[in-house]
């Protein structure tokens, strides 16, 4: 029903009027209007009413499909010192010259560094020459990668063009030496990683970590020490 339609209550009182006469009629026809403006005022507000009651059972929809939605991902960051043992910043690398090397574990508070037996190789101590070496290396990179030589895993670590040349020096001073003093001692917070022989300067900047033993580092482990040495 919109506004223009007469309401019928309006109709029969000015019907009444039409019957009856003129001197009732001016009454009764102010009657029938203000009905009339009554009954539209009403029309008005239950039109009204109507549009909030849509309004509120969309808002409603809105809020069932929000709840029945499957919860979204709480991505969260790493945080520092999670367990990949990264503490917000790379880890420092040590490459340092091997002194001596022995069977047996390195005496507590001697300064060695003791490799634990397996099931092919002894228990070791292995020391080596802070001094001589290079400490505290920030690398350019670290990733892991798996030999297509001899399969194990292993960290290629990259230097950057000051270290390169400090290693060319190192490895070329060591080179000439008897075993096991031809060989350098991987560190990485305060863990023997592994201690590789040379034969010659190594000017490429690049070094390879291996394991005390070659083989002796997993997938996990591999990749693990990459994402702490790695800067980015």
């Amino acid at each position: 029903m919109n506004d223009s339609t007469e309401h019928p209550l309006h109709d029969a009182l000015h019907a009444h009027v039409r019957e009856n006469g003129a001197d009732a009629g001016a009454q009764l026809a102010g009657l029938a209007d203000g009905a009339l403006r009554i009954a539209r005022r009403r029309q008005r507000l239950a039109r009204a009413g109507v549009g909030i009651v849509a309004a509120a059972a969309v808002a409603t929809a809105w809020v069932a499909v929000a709840d029945d939605a499957p919860p979204r991902a709480n991505v969260i960051r790493p945080a520092a010192g999670d367990s990949t043992g990264n503490t917000g910043k790379a880890a420092l690398l040590s490459l340092l010259p091997i002194t001596s090397r022995t069977d047996q574990a390195c005496k507590q508070g001697s300064g060695g560094y003791t490799v634990q037996a397996s099931a092919t190789h002894p228990k070791l101590c292995v020391r080596a020459d802070r001094d001589r070496g290079m400490t505290d290396i920030q690398v350019t990179s670290a990733k892991a990668f798996k030999s297509s030589v001899d399969g194990t895993w292993r960290v290629l670590v990259t230097l950057d063009s000051t270290d390169r040349t400090r290693f060319a020096a190192l490895t070329g001073s060591i080179a000439p030496a008897p075993a096991p003093r031809n060989g350098f001692a991987i560190v990485v917070d305060g863990k023997l990683w592994g201690m590789p022989y040379v034969n010659r300067s190594i000017t490429g900047g690049r070094v390879e970590i291996a394991g005390a033993y070659s083989g002796d580092l997993t997938s996990a482990a591999v990749h693990d020490l990459a994402a702490r040495l790695d800067p980015h």
